[in-house]
């Protein structure tokens, strides 16, 4: 039997990348899922990829109203959320001396506050149909350390390992299971920006950046979305259910915790 059999799921920022992955992980296991993005034409085109098992929401993290109509919709459409993805994140790096109260702003409306209302939003929707559920939020391994050039996303990703500990302990009286993955360095289009930021801030050929990180993985390489599904699965199985505000890290052993 597949393991989320009967099974719905809401994944943000799920139209690319890992919430893709994630996305498709979930419907070969036999889940039913919103694919949530706030571009809702890149949301169609992916839910169109995995077939019948997938529908696309609107979805912009950093508007409530936005929040609320897609967790309606995505209930609607798959009569009720069992599972909550909070995927969505954006990054950027500067020296300290360089950080910008816009840049500072946009990556804690997105990372922070729109992990904690999306989770909000769900977390309402499972206790009103009396069910529980499992959330589950991304973390990162530069939530658990600062990093010269990246105090900003660092910052954030801290606050997301938080949140979920706190959630976490708050939620589980409702039957709602909250945790965490924190990956490490995940290969895909993101990392040509990310790149980029450390060409412009330490003087490095384009490419010479995510050679090294990928490198300097114990496993011996950059990880990719696919080796994360696993632990995304896991935590939204029956066997996790007694497991409460963790995060969790799969990064090919960068982070020992």
């Amino acid at each position: 039997m597949k393991r989320l059999a009967g099974k719905t799921a809401l994944i943000t920022g799920a139209a690319r990348g890992i919430g893709l992955e994630f996305a498709r992980a979930y419907a070969a296991e036999g889940a039913r899922v919103a694919i949530g993005d706030i571009n809702i034409e890149a949301a169609r085109k992916a839910a169109s990829g995995i077939g019948a098992a997938a529908v696309a929401v609107r979805l912009d993290v950093t508007d409530q109203t936005s929040i609320d109509a897609a967790v309606a919709e995505a209930g609607a459409a798959l009569d009720g959320i069992d599972i909550l993805i909070n995927n969505a994140a954006l990054f950027s790096a500067a020296p300290i001396a360089e950080i910008t109260r816009a840049d500072y702003d946009r990556l804690f409306a997105v990372n922070v506050a729109g992990t904690l209302f999306t989770m909000q939003a769900v977390a309402k929707a499972m206790i009103a149909r009396g069910k529980g559920g499992k959330i589950i939020n991304m973390a990162s391994q530069a939530g658990r350390r600062g990093e010269s050039l990246v105090a900003v996303y660092c910052a954030t990703k801290a606050a997301v390992i938080s949140l979920t500990q706190s959630a976490g302990l708050n939620l589980i009286a409702h039957g709602i299971n909250v945790n965490a993955i924190a990956p490490g360095v995940v290969d895909g289009e993101h990392w040509d920006g990310v790149d980029a930021f450390f060409a412009k801030y330490e003087g490095k050929a384009p490419g010479q950046k995510k050679r090294e990180v990928g490198e300097a993985v114990p496993y011996g390489r950059m990880g990719r979305a696919t080796d994360l599904t696993g632990m995304a699965i896991f935590l939204a199985t029956a066997e996790a259910d007694y497991i409460v505000a963790q995060t969790y890290n799969v990064d090919g052993g960068n982070w020992m915790s």
